[in-house]
């Protein structure tokens, strides 16, 4: 049987995954089947590591949001002021109040300071 050459086609493989690999240190942007097995680790890195950096920046602007609460009101939590924004079917997502928490602190205590009237009032009218 005769040799078969690939050419080309097997070469432009591997220069497309030489190229991903290229920043790697070591034989880990030198030897073809090391640069396989890293850009398959790292794949598999970034996949993972989107979904934790969306856990991150969750806890970052509950966070935020919770040291601002409490610094106004003694009883008053991050917990119950979403608790409260439910009730009164008000769209703001954490990051929005992590950003006003951050940026005007004043506006969030007049946020917070509304909805809990609103809600205290009616929960006090719905139990007479």
């Amino acid at each position: 049987m005769t040799r078969v050459k690939r050419g080309y086609i097997a070469r432009k493989r591997r220069t497309k995954i030489r190229l991903f690999a290229s920043s790697f240190r070591g034989s880990h942007s030198r030897l073809t089947r090391t640069i396989t097995q890293q850009k398959i680790r790292a794949l598999v890195s970034a996949h993972r590591d989107r979904d934790k950096q969306k856990r991150n920046f969750r806890r970052l602007w509950i966070t935020r949001i919770n040291a601002v609460i409490r610094e106004k009101g003694v009883s008053y939590s991050y917990s119950k002021l979403i608790h409260d924004l439910y009730k009164r079917q008000l769209l703001l997502n954490r990051k929005i109040l992590a950003q006003i928490a951050i940026s005007n602190r004043n506006c969030l205590y007049m946020i917070s300071n509304e909805i809990r009237e609103k809600v205290d009032w009616k929960e006090y009218t719905e139990k007479n």
